[in-house]
Formats: C-alpha cells, structure tokens, sequence
C-alpha cells in the first residue's frame, strides 16, 4: 500500500498533538483540510484512526500502531531525500571528465582550477571502446571522445582533427622519407581490421588476393606497437597515440590519402549541468569576462558601472556651466 508522505506527515502532527486545530495551526493549513485528509487515510486503510466522538481527542488501537508505521516511512522518505540532496551539493562540487586515449586535458584542467578553485575536477582515461559506455552509465560527466560515435542520447561538438600517421620499425623502408601516400602501402600487411583504414582497404593487394592473415589477438595500442616492433606488419594510428606510444626501435610518419582521426567533446543531452557548460567553455577558449564563473563580473554591474558613467560625463560642472568639449588637435583652418 503506497502512502502519500505529506498525508503521513499530517496524521503524525495530528496523533502527537491529539488536537486537530492546534495540528492544523501548527501545519499552517485549514482544520477541515486537515480533517478530510485523515478521513481519506482512513478510508484507505480501513479501520479509524481516532476514537470517534472522543473528547480529547484518542488513537485507537490500530491508530497507535500505525503511527510507529507512519513515522518509519516518513523517516525513510526524508533519508531518501537527504541522500538526493548530497548527491546533487557532491555532483555540482565535482566534474568528471573522461579521455580518449591521445588526448591530453592537462591545459584545460588547469585553466579550470584557476577558475573554480571550488569544484574539483577528476579526470578519468577511456578509449575508443568505453568512452560510449562510461557516457552513458554517468561514470562521468562529460568526456573527450574519437569520432566516428553513435551520438542517440548525446550532445557532441567537434573540437579538433588529428594527422594519421603509419608506425613501422626503424629499418623499415617507409623510415626513410618524411611522409607517406597511402597507395605507398598498398603491399603492406595492416595489423588492424581493414574497416579501420578503409583508404587502405580499398588498394591492399592482400584483400584483393584474398592472401590476407589473420590478425594476433590486440587488446591495447602498446601490445600492437609490440606486434609492428617484431615486422608482423604495420599499424595506423593518430600521431598523439603514436606518439604517446613512442619507441625507440619504431618510427612513425604523415599519411596523405588517408582521413585524419576528430576529437570532440561529448555528453549526455538530459545532462547538460552548470559545470559541463562552464568546462566545455573553457575547452572552446571562452575568456574569463565571458564566463559564468564566480570570477566573472556580474552583467549587471557592468550594466550599472556604464549608466554612472555617462551620467557624470553629461553633468555640468560646479559653476552651472556645461563642460565644454575640449579642442581637437591638427592643422587650423586657413
């Protein structure tokens, strides 16, 4: 049987005071309101909560026993709201801001800190496979994310494109020039699924023969770095994840003809908070005067500071006389 909390809280007042004027006095609502809603409760449970016709007013039996019950349920309903209430004081002091693998939130979380020296920001890595489902489970607020995404559900905007490079071993041929056409790689064997570097896929001559190998099991970019260092084949990647991947033994250059890899910034649509708002500001270079940060200048102040300032530019001075403009200077008239 559902209740209806503040019909609890009202019966609770009423069995406390066993008075229904001073209840209803002390809950700040009409007695005859008060009255109707414990007949309803009442009617709901079906048995009386008060003895009628008693004078003071008397629990029943089963009125006395419901109001242990009445007063459990409401203590549970105020706990659930005090859990609520942290919740949301916790998630406005806090942003958690995932990262693909390449991206780097270093400059950005330090502008934030200068800003909102109040709201911590946590930064949490993701890659192309847990970005979506850390998004999508809250485990973060708002997160750095390769496209291509399936955006159901998401805000997304595009921040910046990053150059595709091919990462081979230092004696591999390609070591000797500073970039690379993708059709230089046609005969190459891609340690990656084709769909991957489809620009690849449509030239391979290994796809087209059909003599293409199965790929090793790779579960992370290093362990795929491995595979191109021992001359299984070659890899293509953004340059921040070759580069953050760097190795002494392997070399990576430019590709022309191939697509570079986006980064934007992404979040849930029913989730766009103050701080997501504020940090996505920061991320696209909006200046402290323009954000809504604590540090920013009111627009009303300034609204004010301008309106004084043009009254006492258009006041007379002491003498009565209004201010004269003061004289230009350049060449006199002839």
């Amino acid at each position: 049987m559902n209740f209806e909390v503040r019909t609890l809280r009202w019966y609770i007042a009423v069995a406390e005071e066993l008075h229904f004027a001073r209840a209803a006095k002390t809950l700040n609502i009409a007695r005859t309101k008060l009255s109707g809603a414990v007949i309803e409760l009442e009617a709901e449970l079906g048995y009386p909560l008060f003895v009628p016709g008693a004078s003071p007013t008397q629990l029943t039996a089963e009125g006395a026993e419901f109001l242990a019950t009445a007063r459990v349920l409401v203590e549970q309903e105020d706990e659930r709201l005090r859990d609520e209430t942290a919740l949301k004081i916790a998630q406005l002091q806090t942003l958690v801001v995932g990262y693909t693998e390449g991206v780097t939130p270093t400059k950005w979380t330090r502008i934030w800190a200068d800003r909102f020296p109040g709201v911590t920001l946590e930064l949490v890595p993701s890659t192309v496979d847990t970005q979506l489902p850390m998004l999508h489970e809250a485990s973060i607020d708002v997160g750095f994310v390769r496209l291509p995404v399936d955006r159901t559900g998401l805000s997304v905007i595009g921040l910046y494109e990053e150059v595709p490079v091919v990462v081979v071993p230092k004696d591999h041929a390609v070591a000797a020039f500073d970039r690379i056409d993708i059709a230089d790689l046609a005969d190459e064997h891609l340690l990656q699924e084709p769909d991957t570097v489809p620009e690849w896929a449509a030239l391979a001559t290994e796809i087209i023969d059909g003599s293409r190998l199965p790929l090793p099991p790779v579960t992370s970019s290093s362990e795929l770095m491995e595979y191109v260092a021992a001359g299984l084949g070659i890899a293509v990647l953004p340059q921040s994840i070759a580069r953050l991947n760097a190795r002494k033994d392997l070399v990576y250059r430019p590709i022309d003809g191939v697509a570079g890899s986006h980064i934007a910034l992404a979040w849930l649509a029913d989730k766009t908070t103050e701080n997501v708002e504020e940090f996505l500001g920061i991320v696209r270079g909006r200046s402290v005067r323009s954000s809504r940060g604590a540090n920013a200048e009111p627009s009303s102040t300034r609204t004010a500071s301008k309106k004084a300032a043009a009254k006492k530019k258009a006041q007379p001075d002491r003498s009565g006389k209004p201010q004269r403009k003061a004289p230009t200077r350049g060449k006199p008239k002839r």
